[in-house]
């Protein structure tokens, strides 16, 4: 029997080692869901946030401005301050870029159930622990797609607009704290939908619509696939192409991130059965997350499933992370619309 080399032996020690090393991701400190979620990257100091969201009572007052701040090195949450204002929002939007955290629209509920889109810009300083206010967004919007571009500019994607879903893809100028109106979506105006921006291309896919007959349910699920090109002399112009049926039935409210490295902006989680922030679908039945993880593959231009059966799969989420370990999924709802603290890993083949 041939013995091991010893290189080899010394390099699966070493891979064991740094498994074992890797510290496990805990639980947020109380269970959110529709929380606003972002990750920074500074060198081995990355961070994940969560902004806001609802408690597990699922009612107005399970609202909360309350923010979290992990460090991925250590697997620990800590409190931070929370986000301005008198009252927490919903589906908001958030992105981290030059050691900051910017935070984009939601709504807010008040305590008859009404909802009102907000357009506040609120920017985060981890290292100074302080907030500072943005220019507002100049159509309101929550449960929108948020995309970052040249690691400067955002892309808020149609989205909810106080009593229906826009067409408007509106872009934010970190730098110059400047907002511009890019060439709108050509196809059914949604909320709740999922995507992000790798390189120079936006992806967008499902969410809901309203139901062209007004009759019950309000609200459907949609099936359509979007790809944009953000034009090189012209960060307003996009080229809006419709793409094939993604993996699954169509989807609301599923998690999006890109990454730059694999070429894939991968979704997760998310519903075929639309609903408000308390998990019940507007046909009146409970909704139950789908186990299917897939990807748009930039690179081949193709659809790929990576999970038909995620562990603990979740919905009602505003962002995935895609980090060294997999993808990250930090609260939602699980089965039985159950508000959720866990923070799940999804591995992919280049996690593995």
């Amino acid at each position: 029997m041939k013995k091991p080399f010893p290189a080899l032996l010394f390099l699966s020690l070493v891979a064991s080692l740094q498994a074992a090393e890797e510290p496990k991701l805990s639980p947020l400190p109380v269970a959110l869901s529709n929380n606003a979620v972002a990750i920074s990257h500074d060198g081995r100091e990355s961070k994940i946030f969560s902004f806001m969201g609802i408690g597990p009572k699922k009612t107005w007052d399970a609202v909360t401005n309350q923010a979290f701040q992990m460090e991925l090195n250590t697997g620990k949450w800590t409190e931070v301050r929370p986000v301005p204002g008198v009252a927490g929002r919903l589906a908001a939007s958030a992105a981290a870029l030059h050691a900051q955290v910017v935070l984009l629209g939601g709504y807010v509920v008040d305590g008859q159930g009404g909802e009102i889109t907000v357009s506040d810009v609120n920017i985060y300083v981890p290292l100074e622990n302080r907030w500072y206010r943005g220019e507002d967004v100049p159509v309101p919007v929550d449960d929108s797609v948020l995309g970052v571009y040249r690691d400067r500019f955002l892309y808020l994607v149609s989205g909810w607009s106080k009593t229906e879903p826009t067409r408007n893809v509106q872009v934010y100028d970190t730098e110059k704290n400047k907002w511009m109106q890019a060439t709108p979506i050509p196809g059914t105006p949604v909320f709740g939908h999922a995507g992000a921006i790798v390189g120079d291309t936006i992806i967008y896919v499902a969410g809901a619509y309203k139901n062209p007959s007004g009759a019950n349910p309000k609200y459907l699920a949609s099936s359509e696939c979007w790809m944009g090109k953000i034009a090189k002399g012209d960060i307003t112009r996009i080229e809006w192409t419709n793409l094939p049926d993604h993996p699954g039935p169509a989807r609301y409210r599923m998690a999006a991130g890109a990454s730059e490295k694999d070429g894939r902006i991968y979704f997760s989680g998310g519903t075929d059965n639309p609903y408000n922030y308390n998990g019940v679908g507007y046909n009146g039945q409970p909704s139950e997350p789908s186990p299917v993880t897939f990807a748009f593959n930039l690179r081949s231009g193709k659809w790929e499933t990576v999970n038909e059966n995620t562990p603990d799969p979740v919905m009602d989420l505003r962002g995935l992370l895609v980090t060294h370990r997999g993808l990250v999924l930090v609260g939602g709802m699980a089965k039985g619309q159950q508000v959720t603290p866990k923070v799940t890993i999804v591995k992919t083949a280049s996690s593995k």
